[in-house]
């Protein structure tokens, strides 16, 4: 470890604090607490063999999916931490058919919505999964919290992280500020940064997508990907590389550049993706590192969601190739 870069994540929270005219102390514990939630998840995750964490519970969440062990436990852990700690009035989970208030915290500021293990279909193959969160402040101080605190568009986040439990386990996150990455050590039980101001590259080299879903893509969105595998003879160069756990994928993306895209399909009109817990902080994170993020039509921060488990088509990444992706969806190219 370089010893003159040796910034935790609590120095770091402390001194973000001047940049934000909304910091409290409340926002700072919140932070604090995710990131003990996920030292914990880590933990559970690099053990999963061991401490019989692999297979299904028998449960499904709101959206039909099948829970995992590890997913029930990951909620469990950041739900109690971050309700019992008195920094958040409710929470919105993936794995929550509705919200969750804050027993004793009703006058709490702010709200945490999260998806405590996205990629799970991965973990009894031990292939990087992660977590999503982000964080909102209630529409009003002076009357009771409600669901319109939740459904606010992506703009209106004030925090925006997850993390990845890979090689090693990484926490990513924005305020807003710009994106800064912080790698765990187990042996000190710290989180040191490793890389500030993160910036995607204007255009890449990689496409990332579920290309088993070819045929049941609109049109467009099947010539925009012929496109870049160069099917029709302008010798492009793009690499499909695809894990099957967005978070990571997106990681990728973050870090090489070029496109991660999950269209709309004929078996899923509205898309896959969580809009509420796991679009909006994902696409904040890349717009602060200066990518785009869109569903085709719109910028994913300025959709306005009806539901907590809304879904939306997620296209995302270098700005170069989401915008050239808006040209093919919106039928602007001479195709």
């Amino acid at each position: 470890m370089r010893t003159n870069k040796l910034i935790t994540i609590d120095h770091h929270i402390a001194n973000e604090k001047s940049l934000h005219p909304y910091s409290t102390g409340e926002f700072s514990a919140l932070l604090h607490d995710i990131a003990l939630a996920i030292r914990i998840i880590s933990r559970e995750v690099r053990r999963a063999g061991l401490n019989e964490m692999f297979g299904l519970t028998g449960e499904e969440n709101p959206n039909g999916d099948k829970v995992r062990k590890l997913d029930k436990f990951a909620n469990e852990i950041i739900k109690n931490l971050v309700l019992q700690n008195g920094n958040v009035c409710c929470i919105a989970s993936e794995e929550e058919k509705d919200l969750v208030y804050a027993p004793n915290n009703a006058n709490a500021k702010y709200i945490l919505v999260y998806d405590p293990l996205d990629g799970s279909a991965n973990i009894d193959v031990n292939i990087t999964i992660g977590s999503i969160f982000s964080i909102y402040r209630r529409l009003q101080d002076n009357i009771p919290v409600n669901i319109n605190d939740v459904l606010q568009c992506g703009a209106k986040q004030v925090a925006a992280g997850y993390a990845l439990y890979g090689s090693s386990t990484l926490l990513v996150y924005t305020t807003g500020n710009g994106v800064n990455v912080f790698t765990y050590d187990p042996t000190l039980g710290e989180f040191f940064l490793t890389q500030k101001n993160l910036k995607i590259p204007p255009s890449g080299y990689i496409y990332s997508c579920n290309e088993g879903n070819y045929y049941k893509w609109k049109p467009q969105v099947r010539q925009f990907v012929d496109y870049l595998k160069g099917a029709d003879g302008n010798n492009s160069s793009y690499m499909l590389r695809y894990i099957a756990s967005g978070v990571a994928d997106i990681h990728r993306t973050l870090l090489y550049g070029g496109i991660y895209l999950y269209p709309e399909d004929a078996s899923h009109p509205t898309g896959k993706f969580r809009l509420v817990y796991e679009a909006n902080a994902l696409a904040m994170i890349v717009e602060q590192a200066g990518g785009k993020a869109t569903d085709g039509n719109q910028r994913i921060l300025e959709v306005h969601p009806t539901s907590i488990h809304q879904t939306t088509p997620l296209i995302i990444g270098s700005p170069n190739e989401v915008s050239l992706y808006e040209k093919y969806y919106r039928q602007e190219m001479n195709l």
